[in-house]
This record gives structure tokens, C-alpha cells and sequence, in this order.
């Protein structure tokens, strides 16, 4: 008995092969689940320098071997060839779809090939269809999920679908997996396009049983013991992730005006007060979650009076919000629910938004690429029109539907000097210019720029590690904290774990909880080690598809441009100072100058003559 279903759904949209896969016994001991399977997978399966809209590239759905129980482990990821930047993309999603993977009797969901026409995939305990999404092609997120209850006759099924910026194949669109959580990084949404996959629809009844039930249940409950008792995770429940609005923008990390500056004089329009007072009713939760971090609500007056809203979470109101300008929550809650239903990660929609709107400030852009329309920053209607036309891929749009990174190298005349994006993902919204661990984060990450892989700014910023206070401003060091961040995240997101419930949980208490689940025996040190092979597997997908150490840089705006005013000005990362960050991280990883894993390294960690765990079943 084990928490592991024990197969995988193969369906190959081309051909209509639909086959289970048994879970090959080093798959699950070395790569464990979520991110780990997908990162393995793709390797094995996806061939080198495959063009990500192409049929060949492959689009997996990862639950972990704790989704579908009690665990504060609730999530799953997608994962896939990012056609916004090449290399590996994994994207994470909260909400209910996760644990109904599991709950019709699988570990996790492999798609491949092309449907002749626009379909989705019905799953039903195990019994699998690929029908036809004719009625649905076209419709917003919210309304096909409608429909495709409507027509199942069940409002229990769960939905994970594209919008039309999906459809059109948008760079950085993503898939909704029920009512405001979605896969959203790195364009998961423009792959299941390319596929004429509309939809996954899923309805289960299966039980995931853990190995050890009554070990399960003591570390679940210390799990939430753990959870309850920590003042993060209470806060998380109060304020939501909108709390820090406040925190970046004291510390000149809120991103404003296409990240000209680190802080917002607008921010009290965008934090958590000003959303509970302007809409949040009460809050939501994930399958299981014990934090509830969610909020929805109505907003009370204004033009936006009665539009019916999810919290605004930190990085949308700040790319959407301070980014461009615009103060007024009740403008950004609207913005946010139209990426949403468009079908657009609303982090890169507001990072090509605020290049757009720079670059019309400079005369890159004028009234004869826009039909007349004005973009400036503070102004939502600008916005809108840009929302509506990338998603569209009309005039403008469709340029700008590439992302950041190929518009600006489309358009020149030293419009890079204002494209915010590593690896071609538009960045977070954490300017990094005073935190030169967060640079080195950013740098590294290996989906391109993402907070989530590392999050050094806590310690940085009046924090401790290892006991000894760090020193915000120092080079030195930082390789190591964001090596050891990124393997224990990694590690982590093979559960796959609530990033929340993370900060709380010990990561003694996540391997009893592993251990119980599958009746595997797991240490912190093994985890740490699962974490970095993980993290090197992902490596050697980038390398194998042309990254170098190159990449692992940063755009103009922090490196040449300077924090123009308050207590952090002058500040910035220079190349110069990157160079040195890289240098010992790589020398912390057992990575060569260049960037690469030393065969030391992979043998050390399994990778040396690791075989393929998964094949391609016969059609």
C-alpha cells in the first residue's frame, strides 16, 4: 500500500493513443513527483531543440505523492517546453484539479501531438475520451468551464482550461485550473493551444491511501500544529499575500513604472487594507488548505461596482498595479479578471505592458501602431486596449504577444535598455537592484526570472542565516543561501508543497509526512539531495537547449540604471558585480566556470548513467 497510484496518463492527441504508463521504481525513488517526474520526462522524452508549438513538444499535468490526502500539500504543476523563453517551464497551480488527477487513479497526465480539430479531454475514473470542444473554442476560461458543466450535466467536474489568448497561441498564456488559480508562468496555456486542447476535464473517485495511515496522520497533524503556531501563516489567512505591498515598497522593491523606481506613492491604494476595504468578503481556500490565504468579494462602488473579484494577489497588483502606474485597486482587480478570463499570466501582462507603455513614451511606439490610442502610465484604459489586442493578436498585440524579450529585438532603437526579462520571462515583481542575492535568483532561476525558485530578499533584509546576521548589500555568501534556497524549493515542489504552508512546516516534518505516504524512508539530507538533482536535471534540459552562462544575467534596468531616489539610490547590480555572484554560485553547485555540471557532480547525484524512466508506449 502506498500513496502512489501506481500509472501515468499517456495520450498522444495525434494519433488518439490513450495508454497507461506504470511508474518506473527509480522514477518515484529519485524524482518523487511533481516537479521531479515532469523534469525527468521531459528530458527523456522531448527532442533537443524541439520547437515548443510544435505536436513533438509535450504538456504533463504533476500532482505529488501527498496531493489528494490531508497534507498541506495541495497543488500541482504544469510542465512543458516554454514558448516564451526555450528552456524548461514548470508552473504551479492551487484550487481543486491537482487531487482529482489523483482521484481518477493517476500520478500525473502526459499530452503530446496535435488535434486535428479543437478538443478536449474527458477523463472519468479512469475512463478517458477525447471529444470535440467545438462549442467551447472561443469562450473566456469562466465561460467554458460553465459550459462544460452544463453539458456534462455535473458541477463537480474539474476543469483546467485555455482562454482565447491560449487558442491564439500567446507566449505567456495561461491555464485556468478552476476559478482564479492558475498554471500562468511561461506560456503552459500557448502550448495546450498549439495542441487544439481546449480543455482537461476530470471527475474521480478513487481514495489515495498512505503507506503507514497512523504515521501519516501524527505528521499531518504536526504538520498543522506547525501551521497554526507560526504568526507567517496567520498572517497569510489575515492579510493575504497583498500584505506585501507595505514591505516592498518601504524597502524600494515594489516594481513602478516599468521598474524605473523601487517604490510607489500609490502603494496604500494597492495593499491588503485597501482591498478589504474596497471588496473582500471572506476568505477561500485550496483542497485541504489549512491557511486560506484567498479573498473574494464585490467591489462597492465606482464605475467597477458589483464585478465580483478574487484577491488581488501581490505580483498582480503590483505588475498590474504600481508597475503601470495605477493606484485604484478597483482598476487593477478589473485588469486582473480580464487576464484571467483572456487567459493571460497577469505577471507578464503587466511587464509587457509597462515596456509598451515606456516605449510609447520614447517614440518607438506611436498613434499610427496603436489606431490612435494613448498609452500611459496611471492610465487603465491604456491597459485595456493593449489586454484586448495581445490576446487577440491584432495590430500591435500580436508583436507584443511574443513577450518583452522578442519585442524588444524586433523593435530596437535601444528599447532593450527597458525590456525587464531574464531568459525571456518577464521578471517578478521584486526589484532586485538593492539585493544582490535576489539578482543572483533571478539570474539563475531556471524557468528564466521567477521569486519563486529562491526567495534570498528574507534573508537579506534584516534576516539571519545560519545564525549570523546577512549583510543586505554583500556579494560574498549570497551563492550559497540561493543554492541551498533553490534545492529545498525544488525538493519541495516534488510533493507538490502549498508555497504558503511552506514557511511554517519543518522540512523534518515534510519527510515524515513523504515517508508515511509511500512507505519509502526519507531524511532531510536525502531531500536536499532530491532537491539538487532535480535542479540538475533541469540544468542539463537548458544546456542540451543552448543555454549558457551567458543567460544567466539580468536586464539593463538593473544592471546600468540606478534606484533614482530614497534610502536604497544609486543602487544597482553591475555586470561586473554578477560575475563575481555567479562565480561562487557555480563554484557552491560543483558547476564549472561556464556554467556546467562537473561529471563529479552527476555522479555524485545519480546523473551520470541515469536511464530513461519513461518510454513512449506503442501506438
Amino acid at each position: 500500500m502506498s500513496a502512489y497510484m501506481g500509472k501515468l496518463l499517456y495520450v498522444d492527441l495525434t494519433s488518439e493513443t490513450i495508454k497507461d504508463i506504470s511508474l518506473d521504481p527509480q522514477l518515484v525513488e529519485n524524482y518523487v513527483g511533481g516537479k521531479g517526474f515532469g523534469a525527468k520526462i521531459l528530458y527523456d522524452l522531448l527532442p533537443a531543440k524541439c520547437d515548443p508549438l510544435s505536436p513533438q513538444n509535450i504538456l504533463m499535468f504533476m500532482p505529488g505523492p501527498l496531493t489528494g490526502t490531508l497534507a498541506p500539500a495541495m497543488r500541482g504543476c504544469v510542465v512543458t517546453k516554454s514558448p516564451l523563453t526555450g528552456t524548461f517551464a514548470d508552473s504551479y497551480f492551487g484550487g481543486h484539479f491537482a487531487q482529482e488527477i489523483r482521484f481518477c487513479g493517476y500520478d500525473g497526465i502526459i499530452v503530446t501531438g496535435a488535434a486535428p480539430e479543437p478538443s478536449y479531454l474527458w477523463v472519468d475514473d479512469g475512463k478517458v475520451e477525447i471529444r470535440s470542444a467545438a462549442g467551447i473554442w472561443g469562450l473566456d476560461t469562466f465561460s467554458t468551464v460553465e459550459k462544460i458543466r452544463a453539458e456534462l450535466g455535473d458541477e463537480s467536474v474539474k476543469t483546467a482550461c485555455i482562454g482565447p489568448a491560449g487558442e491564439k497561441m500567446v507566449s505567456f498564456a495561461l491555464i485556468n485550473c478552476e476559478y482564479n488559480r492558475h498554471a500562468g508562468r511561461a506560456g503552459t496555456g500557448a502550448v495546450m493551444g498549439s495542441k487544439n486542447l481546449k480543455a482537461l476535464v476530470l471527475r474521480g473517485s478513487k481514495a489515495v491511501t498512505p503507506a503507514d495511515p497512523d504515521a501519516f496522520e501524527k505528521a499531518v497533524d504536526q504538520a498543522y500544529l506547525e501551521v497554526a503556531e507560526d504568526e507567517t501563516a496567520a498572517g497569510f489567512n489575515t492579510f493575504g499575500t497583498p500584505a506585501s505591498i507595505d514591505f516592498a515598497n518601504d524597502e524600494q522593491l515594489l516594481p513602478t513604472n516599468n521598474y524605473f523606481d523601487g517604490s510607489f506613492e500609490g502603494a496604500d491604494g494597492l495593499n491588503a487594507e485597501a482591498q478589504s476595504e474596497q471588496f473582500w468578503l471572506r476568505n477561500v481556500a485550496c483542497a485541504g488548505c489549512p491557511i486560506a490565504c484567498g479573498k473574494v468579494g464585490m467591489i462597492k462602488k465606482g464605475r467597477r461596482k458589483g464585478l465580483i473579484t478574487d484577491v488581488v494577489e501581490y505580483e498582480t497588483a503590483a505588475m498590474i498595479g504600481s508597475n503601470l502606474g495605477i493606484s485604484d485597486v478597483r482598476e487593477v482587480a478589473y485588469l486582473v479578471k480580464k487576464c484571467d478570463a483572456l487567459g493571460l499570466d497577469g505577471m507578464s501582462a503587466g511587464g509587457v505592458a509597462g515596456f509598451a507603455i515606456e516605449a510609447y513614451r520614447e517614440g518607438i511606439i506611436t498613434k499610427d501602431d496603436t489606431g490612435g490610442q494613448e498609452l500611459n502610465f496611471g492610465d487603465s484604459a491604456s491597459v485595456e486596449y493593449l489586454l484586448d489586442k495581445i490576446a487577440a493578436r491584432e495590430g500591435l498585440g500580436n508583436l507584443l504577444a511574443r513577450g518583452v524579450k522578442y519585442a524588444s529585438e524586433e523593435m530596437g532603437k535601444g528599447s532593450d535598455a527597458y525590456a525587464v526579462h531574464v531568459k525571456g520571462l518577464e521578471s517578478p515583481a521584486w526589484g532586485p537592484r538593492s539585493v544582490p542575492g535576489m539578482a543572483l535568483a533571478l539570474a539563475t532561476a531556471d524557468r528564466g526570472g521567477c521569486h519563486q525558485r529562491a526567495f534570498p530578499i528574507l534573508y537579506e533584509v534584516g534576516g539571519e542565516w545560519n545564525g549570523e546576521a546577512v549583510d543586505r548589500d554583500a556579494l560574498k555568501g549570497k551563492g550559497e543561501i540561493v543554492a541551498h534556497l533553490q534545492n529545498y524549493l525544488a525538493a519541495l515542489d516534488t510533493l507538490v508543497k502549498c508555497d504558503f504552508a511552506a514557511y511554517s512546516i519543518k522540512d523534518s516534518t515534510y519527510c515524515q509526512m513523504l515517508e508515511a505516504a509511500t512507505g519509502n524512508q526519507w531524511n532531510v539530507d536525502k531531500l536536499m539531495q532530491l532537491g539538487e538533482r532535480i535542479w540538475n536535471q533541469v540544468k542539463l534540459f537548458n544546456l542540451r537547449e543552448g543555454f549558457s552562462r551567458s543567460d544567466d544575467t539580468l536586464p539593463k534596468r538593473f544592471t546600468e540604471e540606478p534606484l533614482p531616489a530614497g534610502p536604497q539610490e544609486g543602487k544597482k547590480i553591475t555586470l561586473q558585480d554578477l560575475d563575481q555572484l555567479l562565480d561562487e554560485y557555480y563554484q557552491v553547485r560543483g558547476w564549472d566556470s561556464s556554467g556546467e555540471p562537473s561529471p563529479e557532480k552527476l555522479k555524485e547525484l545519480g546523473l551520470d548513467n541515469m536511464p530513461a524512466l519513461v518510454q513512449v508506449p506503442a501506438q
